[in-house]
């Protein structure tokens, strides 16, 4: 999901090669996102829009509106370096109904604009000899494996920018902050992924904020996935505890349709938004030839058995966030 989705082979063979994937790598719809980068000289454009209505009763206000999630995506130089660019645009109307006549605002601006970078810095299924696929049984590939509760891990960080009056930040926040991740991702057999964010968020400002995700996908087959998330966000301007429910279709290798719902449980406010994106990458990267880095004759062999598993359909893959 960001959850980022993030599609991947369900018995993960092509990781012990490299992050790459034969079909997209996206981290929608979720908000959390994938331990894996895009792979190197993969440009990812991963966006969609959404309506919002909140309704806060103590305070007696209302919003509706629209906005619209983008992100950027492009692996550079080393297969687990991933430079990204992502943020929020939302334009609403305010309502405030603490007088005999409602006033109404309309309001716009970037809810958030981050630009960073994320690394793979433990890779449990890198040349792991039990990873490698078993190329006479195909029922021994998707068994459970003990390996797997060891997760793949990654560092993100990045710079937060906040223009001054921004209606939906913490007064008086301006200028530029830090933001930091640790992220996790299990990925299990029968197309179940787990993957978890620790983030702290605009450090160094009035508007410091913990956030909390975790993300459970299942891949149902070579096409269909849903997902269910959970965001605690824990800040001295804004705490929520926020649930995704919702699904992606891979229309292609490099172009994924999603939809989703996030919901709360409180009223101060109470939030409903419903969103529609798609994923689409550029995809230019080039495998090395068998030769180089020392390849063998035998790992080749089992990345062209690995690409016809993707094709054939004797593989699911699926789409963490």
């Amino acid at each position: 999901m960001k959850t980022y989705l993030t599609v991947l082979i369900c018995s993960l063979p092509l990781l012990a090669f490299s992050q790459y994937t034969e079909v997209i790598n996206s981290n929608r719809p979720g908000v959390s996102q994938s331990a894996f980068a895009v792979g190197p000289n993969v440009i990812q454009f991963e966006a969609g829009p959404y309506y919002t209505k909140e309704k806060h009763t103590p305070l007696e206000y209302d919003v509706k509106g629209m906005g619209i999630d983008f992100t950027a995506r492009y692996g550079l130089l080393w297969e687990p370096l991933e430079l990204v660019l992502n943020g929020t645009f939302q334009r609403d109307k305010f309502t405030d109904n603490r007088s005999a006549i409602s006033a109404d605002y309309t309001r716009s601006n970037f809810k958030a604009l981050t630009l960073g970078a994320k690394y793979l810095v433990y890779d449990p299924y890198k040349n792991a000899e039990e990873e490698k696929p078993n190329i006479y049984s195909w029922k021994a590939n998707r068994k459970f494996k003990w390996s797997r509760l060891i997760p793949a891990v990654s560092v993100f960080a990045g710079v937060n920018y906040d223009t001054k009056d921004n209606p939906y930040t913490a007064p008086g926040l301006d200028g530029v902050s830090a933001k930091v991740a640790l992220i996790t991702q299990h990925n299990f057999t029968n197309g179940w992924v787990f993957v978890m964010n620790l983030m702290g968020n605009r450090i160094g400002s009035s508007d410091f904020e913990k956030q909390y995700i975790f993300t459970l996908t299942h891949g149902f087959n070579e096409k269909w996935v849903a997902f269910g998330e959970y965001q605690a966000i824990d800040g001295s301007f804004y705490s929520d505890d926020l649930f995704r429910l919702g699904g992606a279709y891979l229309l292609n290798k490099n172009f994924q349709i999603d939809t989703a719902v996030t919901f709360n449980v409180k009223d101060t406010p109470s939030v409903f938004s419903l969103n529609l994106g798609a994923s689409y990458r550029l995809d230019f990267h080039k495998d090395k030839e068998p030769d180089d880095n020392g390849t063998s004759a035998q790992e080749e062999e089992e990345r062209r058995i690995n690409r016809e598993k993707s094709t054939n359909g004797s593989s699911d893959f699926i789409i963490p966030d």
